[in-house]
């Protein structure tokens, strides 16, 4: 079946590199701008990196999403490499050819080898894709820091934020491999795994402060039925991905007490406005959120049975406590342990995220599911516009000033500001 073509269908400021075939040797294409350097769009530029016809990766963790990652690679003729942490798991993998605990009913391609031995697994690969729990990733790292060769590329796969730090992914694992930003890159979008596992048309964007090491990813991780497209907006990025769990979170709540199609829509809606404000205050591009990292997950994630996070906020509207959801739980949830450090993060900035703040509530048990909607976004009965001036409690003037304010800076100053910090 002949890939679809995604090129028209998405804003430009997540460009599709060069897709087709790859040749013998591929070079990541940097695109056509009038400064070789600096993109006001895309940021810095780099010399292309060379992608190999049969480029060597690591896939680091063998849940639904690493082990549906490493299907998309292999599928697009790299060399895959999957790191499990349980033995079994590893075995069953590179024997069977299933990951019966993850991926049910799913074949994996026979190229994929996998191990259980963190060295084994990341070799000489010269990309290292690293999927492992959000809240674990820092304590796997010490392990993996030693074994990271001085021109890999790593990527994040992840969507959270570290509890106490409030660190993103990528910046979790800039400290904790001591690597240059411009090595690192994440990967985000509206991703289930099993539907792509089922090998469904999708797109992703890929991010990076270097637009040749975004590059250098996507065309790696491009095949039949998965697009790959990328930015430099590295902050925008993860927000939209971490961001977007939250709002499945409540619009899974209100599903569950019964609520329509009209209670839903105005909270995904709104949702979509807590994001962009909270994102924009941290250095991110307004337009960001509005693309595959942002609304594109958002409506993935907050009305498919097979999102995680919506399925917890389901079970929490249905009455169960958070611990009762927890415990149900097969795999990790990462919007039930995102909403605490997302909140600290706001109230520093000053950014508004009453949605958010409910979704909170109803985890602490201190606000009935019920209550949820009513609300919507604000306890006030005072007038508001509709898009809300990104959040900050000193409202005045135009209701996108701020965030174009911020985008216009950070054109000024070369694109750094949404670069990667």
């Amino acid at each position: 079946m002949p890939s679809p073509d995604f090129s028209k269908t998405f804003g430009a400021r997540e460009r599709r590199p060069s897709a087709g075939t790859r040749p013998s040797t591929t070079r990541a294409n940097t695109g056509d701008c009038e400064n070789p350097t600096v993109s006001p769009l895309f940021g810095r530029r780099k010399p292309p990196i060379v992608v190999p016809p049969v480029p060597q990766v690591t896939i680091l963790g063998a849940g639904s999403w690493g082990t549906t990652f490493a299907k998309i690679l292999a599928d697009g003729g790299a060399d895959v490499t999957l790191w499990a942490r349980r033995p079994e798991l590893a075995r069953e993998i590179g024997l069977a050819k299933r990951n019966s605990d993850y991926l049910p009913g799913i074949n994996l391609p026979p190229s994929i080898r996998a191990t259980s031995s963190l060295a084994e697994a990341v070799g000489s690969s010269a990309f290292v894709f690293v999927s492992i729990p959000s809240q674990s990733l820092r304590s796997n790292l010490a392990a993996l820091s030693g074994l990271i060769g001085p021109e890999t590329i790593v990527i994040s796969l992840m969507k959270g934020v570290e509890k106490g730090t409030g660190l993103r992914m990528s910046e979790v694992l800039e400290q904790g491999l001591v690597i240059d930003r411009d090595r690192l890159a994440v990967a985000s979008g509206p991703n289930l795994a099993l539907e792509i596992a089922k090998e469904q048309p999708t797109a992703a964007v890929i991010s990076s402060a270097s637009l040749a090491t975004a590059e250098a990813v996507a065309m790696v991780a491009t095949n039949r039925y998965f697009r790959s497209f990328v930015n430099t907006d590295v902050i925008g990025t993860e927000f939209g991905g971490v961001l977007k769990n939250l709002i499945a979170v409540a619009i899974g709540i209100v599903d569950g007490v019964g609520y329509g199609e009209n209670t839903k829509a105005s909270i995904l809606t709104r949702g979509l406005a807590e994001m962009t404000d909270f994102a924009v205050a941290f250095g991110a591009r307004p337009e960001t959120m509005s693309g595959l990292a942002g609304l594109g997950d958002l409506i993935a994630t907050s009305s498919s049975p097979l999102s995680r996070n919506n399925t917890a906020g389901r079970l929490l509207g249905q009455g169960y406590s958070f611990t009762d959801v927890v415990a149900r739980m097969q795999q990790t949830a990462e919007g039930l342990a995102s909403v605490a450090p997302i909140l600290t993060l706001a109230a520093a900035r000053g950014v508004d995220m009453p949605i958010v703040q409910q979704v909170s509530q109803v985890l602490a048990g201190t606000l009935n599911p019920r209550d949820i909607a009513p609300h919507l976004t604000t306890d006030s009965l005072e007038p508001q516009g509709e898009r809300p001036i990104d959040g900050r409690k000193n409202r005045g003037g135009p209701a996108l000033r701020r965030p174009f304010q911020r985008t216009l800076d950070q054109l000024r100053n070369g694109g750094r500001g949404a670069g990667g910090h």
